[in-house]
This record gives structure tokens, sequence and C-alpha cells, in this order.
């Protein structure tokens, strides 16, 4: 593992990037972290994403920042039906009140539906000495002690080799979260271990597809590189797609993202720095909806790309990138496209 270097880097959003993450291999992500939760749950039954009512719920409570929270419903193999709350605190830092907010979570949850929730914490942050599983309190014989299960992602840093053998695609995405925060300070660094990690998502092509796209997104939207090493990595696709026989657009798109992220930093303005990162997000978006559409169906007519060019939506792209891996044909995902929003 790199050890952090003294050259100070750009910060990098991690919470989008999990929460996409969490939808995508929720199985995945219980198997790994949570082992012993994972085999009580009876996954031939599905699971259900309760967000929209986690967030109706929790909205009052005025206790911080939320990172990456999910509310889950899934069956036991004992056959009842619980919630599970997950909360990754993936930019996280030491919060005094943190057990406090967690506690008041599961409580609303509970009052909400009536039965037990599961609160499950993912630290992701680095300080090694934060590590908060308990809210207590004990006022004139009055007591209560809460404990919750909590992952710290620093701990698998001494498990690296056995996440690198793991076929489970969760762990590439904790080997990937970790070296996004051991290279903070060293950029040069960071761009041979995002090299390294996509020549790995790369081969993964071969059995899952869905993988590839969804693992590319998540190494090309954590491991954020300053403009000129942004540039190198974009050119070392290129070539490596090239060499390989993989179909791409043209470097268009990357180099979209690139100008979008180095106009924001260069501008002084808080404003100029927001606009660049949304314009690097939305080439990110659209650029990975297109390269669905050609690997699946190799042509894909101009005139389409510019409707998926001309998009503005971040939502809308997400959405139309779930029809895109599901369309049974180029036909019905452009009869999707010209539907209203």
């Amino acid at each position: 593992m790199p050890q952090p270097a003294t050259k100070i880097s750009t910060k990098t959003d991690t919470d989008t990037p999990w929460k996409e993450m969490l939808d995508q291999y929720f199985e995945d992500f219980m198997k790994l972290l949570f082992p012993n939760i994972h085999k009580r749950i009876d996954w031939q039954k599905g699971y259900e994403f309760h967000d929209k009512e986690l967030q109706k719920v929790v909205r009052d409570a005025k206790l911080g920042r939320r990172y990456a929270d999910k509310l889950v419903k899934v069956w036991l193999t004992e056959g009842q039906s619980v919630f599970v709350y997950i909360h990754s605190e993936v930019q996280g830092q030491f919060e005094e009140h943190f057990p406090q907010r967690i506690f008041v979570y599961n409580y609303r949850l509970y009052d909400r539906y009536g039965q037990p929730v599961i609160s499950l914490v993912v630290l992701g942050d680095s300080n090694k000495d934060w590590y908060p599983s308990r809210y207590s309190f004990n006022v004139m014989g009055c007591r209560l002690a809460f404990d919750f299960p909590v992952v710290k992602l620093l701990d698998y840093q001494d498990q690296w080799e056995k996440l690198e053998k793991s076929r489970n695609p969760f762990a590439l995405v904790v080997r990937i979260h970790l070296i996004g925060l051991n290279t903070r300070r060293s950029m040069e660094q960071r761009l041979q271990w995002k090299i390294s990690f996509y020549k790995e998502i790369y081969q993964r092509r071969n059995s899952s597809q869905q993988d590839y796209y969804e693992l590319w997104r998540f190494l090309d939207w954590v491991l954020v590189l300053p403009p000129k090493l942004a540039r190198n990595f974009n050119q070392f696709v290129e070539q490596y797609e090239e060499a390989h026989k993989m179909p791409y657009l043209t470097s268009i798109e990357k180099m979209g993202i690139a100008k979008g992220r180095q106009e924001g930093r260069q501008e002084g303005r808080q404003e100029g720095r927001q606009e660049g990162l949304q314009l690097g997000t939305l080439q990110t978006s659209r650029r990975n909806l297109m390269e669905v559409l050609q690997a699946r169906f190799k042509r894909v007519p101009r005139t389409l790309m510019g409707q998926i060019q001309a998009i503005e939506e971040p939502s809308l792209l997400s959405k139309l990138l779930k029809d895109a891996v599901l369309t049974d044909s180029l036909q019905a995902f452009e009869r999707v496209l010209k539907k209203p929003a």
C-alpha cells in the first residue's frame, strides 16, 4: 500500500459513486463487509430500496450531513422481513455527535415502520483512531445503550492480498477507495494506480460487461487527477483500448471532462469550480452511455449521439444508462429516448 506523500491534491467526491455502488452491488457489499449478516438474509427473495422513504423520515433531524445513506428491506432466512439502514461515512472525519445521529435515524425509522431496523456503519475516513460504535446515556436511573456494527475500511489495508484475490466486485471498490485515501498527496502515484486498476477492470469485460462499466465509472470518479495527469491517463486508455481492439468513441468526451475540471480549478471563484466539476460529471455520464450503446450495438447513428450530447440532466443520463444496458435493441432505446421526461 502506498504511503501519503507531501504534495497536496484536489478533493474527491466519493459520496455519489458510493451510493451508486451500493445500488449496483448491495449483495456483494453485504457479503464482503458484513458476512455474518449476509448469511442470515434470504437473497432468493430479493430486496427493496426505500431511499425516498428514508429521506422523508430523517430530513428533520438536524444532526449534520449524511453520506451515502441507504435503506433496504430484506427478508431473513427465518422468514421475517427487516429494514437495513446503511450509513457510509465515506468522506468522514471525527464527529462528536456521530453515534447520536445513528441512534436518532434508527429510532425514527423504527417509529415509521414499527419493526426492528439494523443500522450498519461503514467508515471510509483516514482517522485510524476514530471508531464510534455506541450511543448511550445514564441519567438518574434512566439508561440507554445503542450499539451498531461498524466496518472501518482502513482495517482492510492489512488484507490487501485477500482483496486482490477476491472475485467480489466490492473488494475492488474497497481497494480503489483506499488508494484514493492514500494518494491524496501524491498525484503521480495515483496516476500509476489508476492505470493499474483500469487494466484490472478491463480484464473483467469477458466475464461481466456490466461490472466493467460500473467499476470504470467508480474508478474515474474516485481517483480524480489534475488536468495534465488526466490527459496522460486518457491517452493511455485510448492506446490500450486500440491495442486490444475495443470499440471506443473519440477522446472528445474524455477531453471534455479534463477541460471542465481544469476550467473549474483555474477559476478563482467557487462558482467557476462548481461549473467545471458539473461539466466533467455530465461529460462522464454521456461518455458512459455512448460507450455502452457502442459496445452492445457497434454502430450508433450520429443523430442519436447528438441527442445524448444535448442532455443536461444527470438523473436522466443515469436512467438512460440503465435502459441502454437492459434494452433489447437500439430501436427500442431510441423509443425510450423520445419519450417525454
